[in-house]
Parts: structure tokens; sequence; C-alpha cells
């Protein structure tokens, strides 16, 4: 079975990969074989995911910085793939927001919580109050979700700055039932967070397990060489099913069955199915001329851009601790950068020894402008920031700019109707399948269960049959 795959992100690389694996110790009896092509339109695979050595010994990511241990199906990958995970410090558990002009360090528990000076004490008399507050079935929006249950303070000062950490989007326009599923799916089953945590930790304490909390859980992990090791094994095994340089231009239907995918400039792909794992514009793009409602539905999703400016200094010159995570900012502060993480404290080998590599994040949903202002302008924003925030004089002994003007998909009120309507318009047409962070998770692990789940979808159908 010939899949050709726009898109070679991680999506469209893992989902290969897993068709591969499907299709091992199957070739010459009755069971379907797989015969994946990954057809990617820049030079390069990755899609976000790239690592680059710089000079001095730095190790900086252009995007996806790492991936939560907490769930099975990356860990596993990488380690049929024979790469070794690599955890994140201990001090990086510690993390911290930026309120009322200075750091001020998130709680880990409960009990820390109510000695922390992230809230005041009507914000904590507030969330308190919590089980008392009832449940909502309506797709709400993450702000009114987080005011309505915890109230305003907590809100601004730990909810809003954490939809910016992950999505860099604005809470007021982002579904919570989309975003957070597992939030919202504690409110319904328990009517409360904070009852939903104590019956949770009374059944992970009866099985032996750890504490349980609202929040994803996991530490952070990526590789010795940075999150690219991912993506060069799996172009390993891909090998010369990978082709780059090939952007996808459009899609038509075969009489016979199957379908011809079309490059742009010329030359073509013959396939029985078509799976695209490419962002969701390129996907309108695409499918622009095949049929226009799915076009239109994938269209409306935005990306709104963000910049990663990273920093590399002697640790003697900065006159701050950075034995942590890093800092997120609440939107009002009004400041004009998202937060910044202490890389080479997350990872200790993304510098050099005796040196600090810092890795800043600008733009967003609410702040798009800043994120595309020129290098310089950037750079300047950035250290007049730190500058103000943190008092910091000295000049970066490395600079390097990423920017992405499409950074990451935002997930509004009606987004799970969205998906909804998509699953009804493809099954129009049996073999295509759509993938891709777009839909149904933004997170590298999200990515790959989804391309898992999908492969094993394919395999399962018969030729022509999605």
């Amino acid at each position: 079975m010939k899949i050709a795959i726009a898109g070679g992100g991680i999506s469209g690389l893992s989902l290969a990969y897993y068709l591969i694996e499907n299709s091992r110790g199957k070739e010459g009896g009755k069971a379907r074989v797989a015969d994946p092509v990954v057809l990617e339109a820049g030079d390069r695979p990755g899609g976000k995911i790239r690592t680059e050595k710089a000079p001095g010994g730095y190790l900086c990511e252009w995007g996806v910085n790492g991936f939560l241990d907490n769930r099975p199906r990356t860990i596993e990958a990488a380690g049929n793939l024979g790469l070794n995970v690599l955890r994140s410090s201990d001090s990086s558990r510690r993390r911290f927001i930026f309120l009322k002009g200075g750091l001020k360090q998130l709680p880990e528990n409960p009990k820390a919580f109510l000695t922390s000076g992230v809230l005041g004490p009507a914000g904590k008399i507030r969330v308190a109050l919590e089980p008392f507050i009832a449940a909502c079935k309506d797709d709400e929006t993450l702000a009114r979700f987080a005011v309505r249950r915890l109230g305003r303070q907590a809100y601004e000062n730990l909810i809003d700055p954490m939809a910016s950490g992950i999505f860099a989007g604005d809470p007021e326009r982002m579904s919570v039932e989309s975003c957070f599923p597992k939030i919202k799916a504690m409110e319904r089953k328990y009517g409360s967070l904070i009852k939903a945590m104590i019956s949770l930790g009374r059944q992970a304490k009866k099985a032996g397990k750890g504490p349980v909390g609202a929040g994803p859980g996991g530490v952070l992990s990526s590789f010795s060489g940075g999150m690219e090791e991912l993506i060069n094994a799996l172009k390993a095994v891909l090998g010369e099913r990978l082709k780059t340089g090939f952007r996808v231009d459009g899609i038509e239907k075969l009489a016979a069955g199957g379908y011809r995918v079309h490059g742009e400039g010329g030359g073509s792909f013959e396939a029985d199915a078509v799976a695209l794992a490419c962002p969701a514009y390129e996907a309108a793009r695409i499918l622009r001329d095949f049929d226009r409602d799915i076009s239109g539905l994938v269209a409306d999703i935005r990306y709104p851009p963000v910049s990663v400016v990273s920093l590399g200094f002697g640790r003697e010159k900065l006159p701050f601790p950075v034995d942590a995570y890093g800092f997120l900012i609440p939107f009002k502060e009004g400041r004009k950068i998202l937060g910044v993480l202490y890389d080479s404290s997350v990872f200790p080998e993304r510098a050099p020894e005796g040196h600090v590599l810092l890795r800043v994040m600008v733009g967003g949903a609410r702040a798009a402008s800043l994120a595309m202002l020129d290098d310089d302008q950037l750079l300047g924003l950035v250290m007049g920031e730190l500058r103000g925030m943190l008092g910091l004089r000295a000049e970066p002994d490395l600079v390097r700019i990423f920017r992405h003007e499409k950074a990451i998909p935002q997930y509004p009120p009606g987004h799970a109707e969205r998906l909804k309507k998509l699953e009804g318009a493809l099954a129009a047409h049996p073999g295509l399948f759509m993938t891709g962070n777009a839909f149904r998770g933004i997170s590298l692990n999200d990515c790959i269960e989804n391309s898992f789940a999908l492969a094993q979808n394919i395999m399962g159908c018969p030729p022509g049959k999605s």
C-alpha cells in the first residue's frame, strides 16, 4: 500500500516510521504492508525541531526544546531508535513568575501554595472556595473558565502566563476544552478541580504512585545532542522514502482508485492513500481545488508569530541566580517578552563550563508585531527588558535569533466542533487523512501519539477506505 505523506515535520516522520514498523515481518503474507513516502517542501526535515551547534560550545534549539516523559510513545520510539533520553536537571523543577517587579517562585505543593507570594490573601481565599463553584458544560475560553473556578487573581497571576508559555496564546480566545482537556474533564467528572485532585491523589496513593496535579506532570526531557537527534534518527530509518524539496501543490482522485499528488513546478506521485501532516495553512492550500469545504475549515486555524532569542553569557556576568527552569510573565505586567528559560540550567550540556544559555520568547497572539521586528530591534527590545527586569548590564557573548512567522496553532472555542466537521468532510474521501499539531494537541508527545493512532487506522483499513 503506497502512502504519500505531505510534510516532513515530526508528525509526518513519525507517521511514516509507525507505518514501516507496523509492516515489519508482514512482507509476502496476506497482511497489509505500507510503503510510505514523505514529501517535504524544505531542504531538511524536522519542521520546528532543529538544533544549532553555535560557536563557543553552545547548543541552541531553534524551536521545540524538549518533551515530557509522562507519555509512553515518545520514550518507546526513542528507545527503539537507539536514542538515550536526557532528563532535565533537578534545579529545573523550580519555576518562577515575574510579578510586581520581581520573581516569585511557583508553589510546588498545596502547603507551599499557602505561603507563596504568587497570590495575595484574597486570591488564596477565592481559590479555596473553588469546590463550591458549579460546573459548566460549555466550551468556554480559558480566561472565563479560570476566573469562574479560581478567581481573577489566580487567572491573571497563574493561568494567563501559563497559556502564554505553552501556546503563546490569548486566554480570552483559547478553548479550555481543546487546549487543556484534562482540566475540563476533571471539572466534568468531579465538579471541582480541588475535589478531583484530592480523589485522584487518594487513588494514586493506593496504587503506590506519586502526587497528582492538574498540570501535565512528567519531567522535561531531551537528548544529549539536542532535539534534532530524534529527527536524524527518523531520517535514517526512512532513507530514500524521505523526499526533500518537494512542495505538494495539490491532489486529485484517480479513476482507478487512489490519488495523484502533484508537486509545485512539476513532478507527481501516485498513492493508495494520502496523509496531510503539514501545517493547517499548507493543507488548506493543497486542498483548495480538491475540496473547498475542508480547505476552508483548516484555513481558519491561526498561527501567531513567535521569535526565540538565545543569549549566551559568562555566569559571572549575570546579577541573578539561574538554578531554575526560568520564568513567565503575566500579561498584566505590561512587559514586551513572554518569558525566559534558563536552557543551560535545564540541560547543563547546552552551554560550555562556566557559561549560561538563556532563551527569551517574544511575540505570540497578543504581541505578534514584536516577534517580527528586525534582528537589531528585537535584540534591543530583549536586552532592554532584561536590564529593566533583572538588572542585567553585560552584553551577551552569543546571540542567536530564531524567528517563526507562523509558530503555534491556536484552538479557540468551537475547535472541537471544527474537528467533527472535518471528520465528516474527510469521510467523503476514503484514503485521505490529516494529522499534525493543528488538531489534537500541540506538543511533540501529542504529535507522536496521533501519528501512532493514525498509522493503526491506515493499516486497519482496506485500500481505498478510511
